[in-house]
């Protein structure tokens, strides 16, 4: 039986931060939620007033022998503008910031070690301005925000390309499918 681990990013707009990572062998489930606010069980609109400190975020279940979490990092940082202090791409505010949720010492040390790499490869000419947290009370999304890019594909891929995510992902790591 696979002993599940939790890792939690957060990078802006959930729906584009789950079909990455759910895609991948040995991932259990990908939640998208809300984390590192101040407000008990905060809904969307909560959360989009910009008054509960909360992060869109995702919550990834997987298998550290399928998946390792040096694995998780290094995709996550291929799905966000790690340079952009004040949101992603057309999203805006405290709530689209980027941070690296660390359930434990061994998953802080992985991210910062990743992060002072990535910040000293020079894929990017700015600082990497994401932050790397402890882990806090993670709360799932609506039901009609889980698995968005499936529920609604059309809309999904519109929003992803119109918020010049895609765009920013091919420019700085390559084509993706």
């Amino acid at each position: 039986m696979a002993e599940y681990k939790k890792a939690t990013f957060a990078g802006g707009c959930f729906w584009c931060m789950v079909k990455p990572f759910d895609e991948q062998p040995g991932i259990e489930s990908v939640v998208s939620g809300y984390t590192g606010g101040h407000v008990e069980n905060p809904s969307y609109k909560d959360v989009c007033s910009e008054t509960t400190g909360h992060y869109e975020a995702v919550q990834i279940e997987y298998d550290p022998s399928l998946f390792p979490y040096e694995k998780l990092v290094e995709l996550y940082w291929q799905q966000i503008d790690p340079t952009d202090p004040g949101g992603q791409f057309f999203d805006r505010g405290h709530s689209y910031k980027t941070a690296i949720f660390y359930h434990d010492e061994e998953q802080k040390k992985i991210a910062e070690e990743s992060k002072k790499k990535l910040g000293e490869s020079g894929v990017f000419k700015k600082p990497i301005a994401t932050e790397i947290l402890p882990a806090n009370v993670f709360y799932p999304a609506e039901e009609y925000h889980q698995d968005y890019y499936k529920k609604n594909p059309s809309h999904y891929e519109r929003y992803s390309r119109g918020s010049g995510r895609v765009a920013f992902i091919e420019n700085h790591w390559g084509e993706k499918e």
